[in-house]
């Protein structure tokens, strides 16, 4: 994540706590009762997102872990494009001998 993403993310956070606290204020809470529920709602949130970011990590699901994959995939194919079809050939037959042997 660049800076630049992080000041914006912060920013859009304070904002979005700002309009929290203006939407309860209108709806008749006091600013006292309007900061706490919009501190509860940014609460709410942050828990939110922590935990999708738990359930992505557990699931091995971040963009690190797909980009590795990624990358492994392509370096075996182009691997596999550079054997010839003698290597594919005596690769094959060792596959097929050893789910035999299984």
């Amino acid at each position: 994540m660049r800076r630049i993403d992080a000041i914006g993310i912060g920013l859009g956070i304070f904002i979005i706590g700002g309009l929290a606290y203006l939407g309860f204020q209108v709806f008749g809470l006091d600013g006292q009762q309007a900061g706490i529920w919009s501190q509860v709602v940014l609460v709410i949130g942050l828990i939110g997102w922590l935990a999708t970011y738990v359930l992505r990590a557990v699931g091995n699901n971040l963009t690190y872990h797909q980009q590795r994959e990624d990358y492994e995939q392509a370096f075996f194919q182009k691997r596999l494009e550079e054997l010839s079809p003698e290597e594919l050939a005596k690769i094959q037959a060792e596959i097929e001998q050893e789910q035999q042997s299984h």
